[in-house]
């Protein structure tokens, strides 16, 4: 019980680390976005995955090198259909704002995550449909789904109650068709996260044999996973590179395109926050990890948990940053209900790891 409850709180804390990495973008200034976005996954694709695998696992190359053909590709391939999700995640922000972007990417997300590996390995009848317990974490997955359900109409709601202008504001490329589609197409792609994170579990179990503390075996498999997220985000950034012809921004000190007194780019600032937002953002995968390896016969629920604390924190951030600002009661209040639903769901996969642990499950 205690493990599974231990769970639960990682994969909150590993969800205000997703709902936050994209704030420190905001301190990035006159870098185009394929810059700050490339700068960014650098670090949380490769340099961040290497090192926190070197400093807490036994041989995490080993532990790759050691696994067969399949399950590398299977998790590499997961990772890149994943990176591609990530791609378009980051766009759906730009034209949806934190709150709203989340929201519907992640709506989607959580539906194809959560359910798609448990059917893929058969044990969706025996782990979860037949027991009890299970039925309980099920519940609780459906009332995530509810509550993001009411954040995508929260921001339904928003949208339709403000101005062209109040809307740039706060987004300066809001586009609520575009982003809606972009949003949905991230959501269904970022869902392969889940998809290989299983897959690798191999990698996860070689790690344990040579010495890995079970909490840290998931870190050699992220190292595949976010290689495959790298190869699919620098192909697209160079292409933008090329065809923008931005990628001088990242040693000059002037940007070519900006007329004004305040055209310079303060490089040491952009550098510092893109790197920051690439850190926060691979640890919301570290913590995610560490949670998954303590949730037992839950795991299938790790990918709710994770969705459910990123929108809660996210929209807390589009709270803060004033993206709801001059919005309707109504959607604002549609927004609440939303994050008590959330929280809820959390109660309940909790309760159910309660149950299992006073029945003396294992």
């Amino acid at each position: 019980m205690i493990t599974a409850l231990y769970g639960v709180l990682f994969h909150w804390i590993g969800g205000l680390a997703a709902g936050s990495f994209y704030v420190p973008f905001k301190k990035v200034r006159n870098w185009s976005w394929e810059t700050y976005w490339l700068t960014n996954g650098i670090v949380s694709w490769l340099l961040a995955p290497t090192l926190f695998a070197l400093i807490l696992t036994t041989a995490p190359f080993e532990a790759i090198l050691a696994a067969d053909s399949e399950t590398l590709r299977n998790t590499y391939l997961g990772g890149v259909c994943w990176g591609v999700g990530g791609l378009t995640f980051g766009l759906s922000i730009r034209y949806l704002g934190v709150g709203l972007g989340n929201a519907i990417a992640l709506g989607f997300c959580t539906v194809f995550g959560t359910l798609i590996p448990p059917i893929r390995s058969g044990t969706f009848v025996s782990d979860i449909w037949t027991p009890t317990d299970g039925k309980i974490v099920l519940l609780g997955v459906l009332v995530a789904v509810v509550g993001i359900a009411i954040a995508g109409r929260a921001g339904m709601e928003k949208e339709r109650g403000l101005s062209d202008q109040e809307k740039k504001k706060t987004i300066k490329e809001f586009n609520f068709s575009k982003g809606v589609m972009i949003a949905a197409f991230a959501g269904i792609m970022s869902a392969f996260m889940a998809f290989a994170i299983d897959a690798g579990g191999p990698i996860g179990a070689n790690a344990v044999e040579q010495g890995t503390v079970s909490h840290w075996s998931g870190l050699p498999i992220l190292i595949v996973v976010m290689a495959g997220g790298l190869t699919t985000n620098f192909i697209w950034c160079i292409f933008l590179h090329l065809k923008n012809k931005s990628g001088y921004e990242y040693i000059s000190l002037y940007n070519r395109d900006i007329e004004s007194p305040d055209d310079d780019i303060p490089l040491r600032t952009n550098y510092l926050f893109s790197s920051l937002a690439g850190l926060v953002w691979y640890l919301q995968f570290f913590f995610y990890t560490v949670a998954h390896s303590n949730m037992g016969d839950f795991k299938f629920s790790s990918w709710t948990l994770h969705m459910a604390s990123i929108i809660v924190f996210s929209s807390l951030w589009g709270l803060k940053l004033g993206e709801w600002k001059g919005s309707s009661k109504k959607s604002r209040q549609l927004l609440y209900t939303a994050l008590g639903t959330l929280i809820l769901s959390t109660v309940i996969i909790g309760i159910a790891a309660y149950i299992k642990g006073s029945s003396g499950a294992h």
